[in-house]
């Protein structure tokens, strides 16, 4: 059975993305903001929410820019990463629900330009880095989204 997540791209106004830190298997990871899709909800409405529990931010879902696909031995997986616009909220470090207070695995947030990016160890997924610059400066989203890991 697959399972479906859901991630958003969100840019300010200095075109810097907004990202969160995520502590997992002894290493820290930088993504875009994201997670499960639950019971009764769109992937749209999924990133909506986990923006919102991550960050503070209030975001609106644009455009698709990548479904990315895992068939592994951690099972069938999705997620599909959205373009997406602040409308409002404060930033600042959020909470995951599945976690109680001592096993929280978010552990920062912040916009980050081009460059930083480009300077971050550990970063999913690793076309953040080039590939989705690329997309945005051409305006191409909705081209090309589907990816196989």
């Amino acid at each position: 059975m697959w399972v479906g997540g859901a991630r958003a791209i969100v840019l300010d106004d200095k075109d810097r993305m907004l990202m969160v830190k995520q502590h997992h298997e002894d290493h820290d990871i930088w993504m875009v903001p994201g997670g499960g899709i639950e019971d009764g909800e769109s992937a749209a409405e999924a990133a909506v929410r986990e923006v919102k529990e991550e960050t503070g931010l209030d975001i609106e879902v644009g455009s698709l820019v990548w479904h990315v696909e895992e068939v592994s031995e951690r099972g069938q997986r999705f997620v599909n990463f959205f373009m997406c616009r602040l409308v409002g909220g404060t930033l600042s470090l959020g909470e995951d629900p599945e976690f109680d207070g001592d096993s929280q695995v978010l552990r920062d947030v912040r916009f980050m330009s081009r460059e930083e990016l480009m300077k971050v160890q550990c970063l999913y997924p690793g076309y953040l880095r080039d590939e989705f610059w690329d997309i945005y400066e051409r305006g191409e989203f909705g081209r090309n989204v589907f990816k196989i890991r």
